[in-house]
């Protein structure tokens, strides 16, 4: 594992008991993520890979194998440490918008922030910086019932951003967006992983949304099939 690694996980296996029975989600999943990357999960349904993104996020942890985050091992935290390090370290964007009705989009970015300890004054100069980076500085005080699908989503992205993480972590990003709207949304990815140097890891159905990304992980029945570089990064 160099020290450019942020994400590796050696033999990852997740077990589910089901009804009395045994499910192997994962069943043996060896990954490096270097700084920076933008990377791409893909799969059938039942593939594993939103169990593995669950474990990327520190949502859940392996029944086997290691899975290290900046060169920590995520099994030997405490849940709450687990909390903290997904709190400041890392941020989610899912496929639902999630975000609260009747408040800003600046309220809904800031949100976060209040658990994080920052001021009121700081909070807001972090969510606004956050907007403009998504190119929403001009819908800062609009509720969402005022915003379009892809802006809701890029105030999703922006409330991710605004707590400075090293890695975002998309799940189904553009699943409820039409076709000219999900390529808006991976441009937004693709600029903040160019120019902020942002590690994007996304889980798609959709082949060419994962186009944007520079790296396509394909799993099948709990393991990785396949890992290439796109066409982006060729």
């Amino acid at each position: 594992m160099s020290t450019d690694t942020i994400i590796c996980t050696d033999n990852v296996k997740k077990l589910y008991r089901v009804g009395g029975e045994e499910v192997w989600a994962l069943k043996g999943i060896s990954l490096e993520i270097q700084r920076g990357e933008f990377l791409s999960i893909m799969g059938p349904s039942g593939s594993g890979k939103s169990t593995a993104m669950n474990v990327i996020g520190c949502l859940d942890v392996p029944t086997g194998g290691t899975y290290h985050f900046n060169g920590v091992e995520v099994a030997h935290l405490t849940q709450d440490q687990r909390a903290l390090l997904r709190r400041h370290y890392l941020g989610f964007v899912f496929q639902g918008y999630n975000l609260l009705p009747r408040t800003s989009a600046l309220q809904n970015v800031e949100l976060p922030l209040i658990y994080k300890g920052l001021g009121r004054t700081e909070r807001q100069a972090a969510a606004t910086e956050a907007l403009a980076k998504v190119g929403l500085a001009d819908r800062a005080h609009h509720d969402p019932s005022e915003l379009s699908g892809g802006q809701q989503q890029r105030v999703a992205i922006a409330r991710a951003l605004a707590g400075n993480p090293e890695v975002i972590l998309a799940d189904e990003p553009t699943g409820n967006l039409d076709t000219k709207l999900s390529a808006e949304i991976m441009q937004v990815l693709q600029k903040l992983n160019q120019d902020e140097g942002l590690t994007i890891v996304m889980v798609t159905h959709e082949a060419d949304m994962a186009a944007f990304a520079q790296r396509l992980i394909w799993m099948v029945d709990g393991r990785i099939e396949t890992d290439s570089p796109t066409s982006r990064a060729a």
